[in-house]
């Protein structure tokens, strides 16, 4: 199938790996190109030469936290492919911990970079898009159910997914689309990190991959596939869904 996506413009944060690597690639992989941005700059130039090299893919270091972060990134597509179509929201997951553990400026770097930094991304793209437009979130299944330990990620992720319901609403008379991707035991460092803090983290891996449908976690190249069609044309009329990219792991409709 022919999504589409063919000389189409991205900018994909937290791009240098994990899931955002995994879109950036699945989107050149389809005629895309892509500005990828992460905070080191040696994983940021070897992400672009992955990518296929500035005719493809070009990369900035950058933080979402950062307020001069959207414009950079937009300038950079602009200047290198003088379009852009979309982004993809994504950022590394924030510290583990529970409630009583996590102190104030904790809290408050997180909330820079997860929650407030992709509304500003978002809020400036939107406005450099026109009809047909495409505004990504990679969120967590914690947007339906507390992950234990995770709280930071419990209490922002479903924010996050609130605000892009109703960026949805507001940005559907002008034809663009907002979509959020949820994933759940995809094979990532972050999954890897999270599965060791449990002590033994085969015995972890185990118990996870028990309570999946598919009996195995996911594949990052198969998150990518996902986030690289909800972002093309041939995803035109889905907007404000939230796609649970869990091999079955979520039980409601």
């Amino acid at each position: 199938m022919d999504f589409g996506l063919k000389d189409r413009v991205y900018i994909v944060t937290g791009g240098t790996r994990g899931l955002g690597m995994a879109a950036a690639r699945e989107l050149v992989a389809d005629g895309a190109r892509v500005v990828v941005s992460g905070r080191d700059e040696r994983s940021v130039a070897a992400a672009q030469t992955e990518l296929g090299g500035p005719g493809q893919a070009v990369g900035v270091v950058a933080d979402n936290a950062d307020t001069d972060t959207p414009d950079r990134l937009i300038a950079a597509a602009r200047d290198a492919f003088q379009r852009l179509d979309g982004v993809l929201i994504s950022v590394g997951g924030p510290p583990a911990g529970t409630s009583d553990t996590i102190d104030d400026d904790q809290w408050r770097t997180a909330f820079e970079s997860v929650f407030l930094g992709a509304v500003r991304l978002s809020r400036a793209v939107a406005a450099e898009l026109g009809e047909g437009g495409a505004i990504g979130f990679v969120l967590s299944s914690s947007v339906y159910e507390p992950i234990p330990g995770l709280a930071i990620s419990n209490a922002l992720r479903p924010g996050l997914a609130g605000y892009a319901k109703n960026l949805a609403n507001e940005l559907g008379p002008s034809g663009i689309r907002v979509v959020g991707l949820v994933p759940a035991h995809i094979e990532t460092d972050r999954v890897r990190e999270l599965d060791a803090r449990h002590g033994d983290a085969d015995a972890a891996r185990e118990r996870a991959i028990a309570g999946v449908p598919l009996r195995r976690y996911g594949t990052p190249d198969e998150f990518g596939r996902s986030a690289a069609f909800l972002l093309s044309p041939a995803a035109s009329y889905l907007t404000g869904v939230m796609l649970s990219v869990d091999g079955g792991v979520r039980k409601g409709f």
